[in-house]
């Protein structure tokens, strides 16, 4: 094959990829072509592009996901490749043939290496034949679910339901008896339709508290195939990866040698060209028993650390093998420097079950730390920027930190240190969970496993949701200066500015109630300017405040003589306009969200007045049991509510059912995962949606009433009343007979 010129290349992706690709094209000299659909007309893969591209609507399906727009939009541009980064059509055969048929090259492997590689179970049948040690599990493709449930006793449980097509750990679903696999079987496939296109699924068994550890590969046209060494990346949720590094601080080099002659072996199966990813699973406590799960036939989301360690754009590479150049490098050319670790920062609420996040980012510091492979030794990979809208038409990554260091314990302190420096407000992200993470001792010393995320989660008080740290007084403090203190920009004179004085009386207080992430209410309380306040937290003993604005767009905090910085914005509708009595007054938007930042840490607080206070408290009293106070002495009702905007892709019960506590009773598509809610309490539930519904943020989806009790025969004898004095008030007879009563098991279980 002979080389290629590329001068022009089309980037068929958005987000931090987009930009990462852009940044490399650039250095190269070569012309960039964005696209973008109508939620990313403003977004920063558009603006730091040469050219941009219209593709369509916001649904993936209408414009990133679209084959003959993006190969279209590269023939209308003159572009000479088109480089898909990861997701999206990264994978697709669609696109590699398209190319073809329009003379344009592909940056990634043939269509016959994705086909192979895309289908899992051809995918082990292949590599298998070329001793490399793989998963026992189905190796058939197109099964139904009759077949698979047949299949899972020879496979074993606990197993895994996996796509066959696909990745990103979408569609995954982890079963551990037969009875929960018809059901997993069912959301797998919802979702594998959704993401893939197909529904196949296959049964692997389930390695319990395994590594993940993958091998970065780079192959030419030419025949050469070298490995880059291994990233560890067992640290995941959900089976998304969350943290990433290389080496793996188990692995030596014996190992990194057997583990890279394994995956050369896999790329050498299917003739594969560019850069891949081989991915195994390995026992906890033997990282030199592994086993091949699948390829990434793309560049991963994680290649920065192997980037760091490595001194080489891998970007760069894709391009020059795309281009029919040789590899520039033999195996004993791959030297291995230092550690780098890499955490991605997502739009996602941990303090409500790491629901993604949506919103208008109103402040974004990078805190000056660059882009791209030549950054070192922090580098920060970001498609964010002011003003950004975050939706939920898109996956919910928003960047990534990467830190590189001589040793893996001070790479790990200076990734802690990039996550407390950059500032995302507007938009929940995980950085908070992220810096928690990196400090248990467990992930400082090493030990790892994939179930690792799920135990810590799960070990946190209740008082101490994941990743939610409590509102600290510094943020409190200073939330309640940005929600409650009158702006005087613009006004002068004696009433320029509300500040609670009053004639022959004590200043009368500004109040709200702030509401933290993990639904905490406070209630503060203000007088005076913001330059020289008093502010009252929970009834707490007053403390003098002074919030000063700096030129940058920060803020000096000073409470009772100790001053720090802080970062704040206030979204919506602020209380700037609340009366000092206290007044009520009409709420015409959402209650206002005051976002601060400081000592590393991000809060954010719903401003709740006296109007939306008194709302709120109405519909506690409306869900609650009857009575003059809305207090209930049993079980009351619960709703179900929407904690981010999205589709009703299933409901699993019916309405009128009982169902137990726990139960899902709606699911909801939103960022491209299904999120199950669940019933509260155990009861009988009212559904108010059906499935292809779009949902809105807080939405009531469903109800869980009290579950009837069957009636109580009277006792026989009784000693001292008469039957009628203790028989039981006769149900409603509608109800009853609609209606089984829960378990007794789980009735009034929370």
């Amino acid at each position: 094959m002979g080389t290629r010129e590329l001068r022009t290349v089309l980037v068929a992706n958005r987000g931090e990829i987009a930009c990462r690709v852009i940044g490399t094209l650039r250095r190269l000299g070569i012309r960039s072509v964005a696209v973008y659909s109508d939620a990313d007309a403003d977004a920063r893969h558009v603006r730091e592009a040469d050219l941009a591209v219209r593709l369509g609507p916001a649904p993936a399906p209408q414009s990133y996901l679209d084959v003959e727009a993006v190969v279209a939009a590269a023939v209308a541009t003159g572009a000479d490749a088109i480089h898909p980064g990861y997701g999206f059509l990264s994978e697709n055969p669609a696109l590699a043939r398209a190319c073809e048929r329009a003379g344009i090259v592909f940056v990634g492997p043939s269509v016959e290496a994705l086909e192979t590689m895309a289908d899992k179970a051809a995918a082990k049948r292949l590599v298998a034949s070329h001793d490399v040690p793989v998963l026992p599990g189905t190796l058939d493709d197109g099964l139904d679910d009759a077949a698979l449930v047949a299949a899972s006793g020879d496979v074993g449980f606990p197993l895994l339901v996996k796509p066959v097509a696909g990745g990103g750990g979408k569609g995954m679903e982890v079963v551990r008896a037969g009875d929960e696999l018809p059901g997993a079987l069912a959301s797998a496939r919802r979702v594998a339709a959704a993401s893939f296109g197909d529904d196949g699924l296959l049964l692997e068994r389930l390695v319990e508290r395994p590594r993940h550890i993958e091998v970065q590969v780079l192959a030419d046209t030419h025949g050469a195939v070298v490995h880059l060494g291994e990233r560890e990346c067992t640290l995941q949720r959900r089976h998304q990866k969350v943290v990433e590094e290389a080496p793996s601080p188990v692995v030596d080099d014996a190992t990194r040698a057997r583990l890279g002659e394994a995956a050369c072996a896999v790329a050498r199966s299917v003739g594969y060209v560019g850069a891949g990813t081989v991915e195994f699973l390995a026992p906890g406590d033997d990282p030199g028993t592994f086993w091949f799960i699948e390829m990434n036939t793309r560049l991963q989301v994680e290649h920065p650390v192997t980037e760091m360690v490595t001194g080489l754009d891998l970007v760069e590479q894709q391009l020059r093998v795309a281009a029919g150049e040789p590899l520039g490098l033999r195996q004993e050319d791959v030297r291995l420097d230092g550690h780098a670790v890499e955490a991605r920062l997502y739009a996602e609420q941990p303090a409500r079950g790491f629901l993604p996040a949506a919103g208008h980012v109103l402040r974004y510091d990078d805190a000056g730390v660059p882009a791209g492979p030549g950054a070192t030794p922090l580098r920060l990979d970001s498609g964010l920027v002011p003003g950004a809208e975050v939706t939920g038409d898109y996956d919910p990554m928003l960047a990534k930190a990467v830190a590189w260091a001589p040793t893996r314990a001070e790479a790990i302190t200076r990734l802690d240190g990039l996550l407390a420096d950059v500032v995302v407000l507007g938009v929940e992200t995980n950085a908070g969970f992220l810096r928690d993470l990196l400090a248990d001792d467990d992930v400082r010393a090493g030990r790892l496993d994939t179930g690792l995320i799920d135990r810590l989660v799960r070990a946190m008080p209740d008082s101490k949701p994941a990743g939610a740290d409590r509102a600290s007084d510094g943020a409190l403090v200073a939330a309640a200066l940005l929600a409650l203190a009158p702006s005087t920009a613009g006004a002068s004179g004696p009433w320029a500015a509300v500040d609670g004085w009053r004639l022959n009386g004590s200043p009368a207080p500004r109040r709200a109630v702030l509401v933290d992430a993990a639904g905490a209410e406070h209630a503060v309380a203000l007088t005076r300017r913001p330059e020289d306040a008093v502010v009252t937290l929970d009834e707490g003993e007053p403390v003098r405040a002074c919030l000063r604005p700096l030129a940058d767009g920060r803020h000096l905090l000073t409470v009772d003589g100790t001053t720090r910085s802080q970062v704040g914005a206030v979204s919506g509708r602020t209380a700037h306009d609340t009366p000092a009595d206290g007044a009520a007054t009409p709420l015409t938007a959402a209650p206002a969200v005051v976002w601060v930042h400081g000592d590393g840490r991000t809060a954010s607080f719903t401003v709740l007045d006296r109007a939306a206070l008194a709302a709120r408290r109405r519909e506690e009293r409306a869900l609650g049991a009857d009575g003059d106070d809305g207090a209930a002495d049993g079980p009351t009702r619960a709703v179900v509510r929407v904690a981010m905007p999205g589709t009703v892709s299933a409901v699993p019960v019916a309405d009128g059912d009982v169902v137990a506590a726990g139960q899902p009773v709606v699911v909801v598509e939103a960022m491209k995962m299904e999120h199950p809610l669940l019933a509260p309490v155990a009861g009988v539930v009212r559904l108010d949606v059906r499935a292809g519904d779009q949902v809105r943020l807080d939405q009531v989806v469903a109800v869980v009433d009290p579950p009837v009790d069957p009636p109580v025969d009277p006792p026989v004898d009784p000693p001292v009343d008469t039957p009628e004095d203790h028989a039981p008030a006769p149900a409603d007879p509608a109800v009853a007979a609609a209606h089984t009563p829960a378990d007794p098991a789980t009735r009034g279980a929370s």
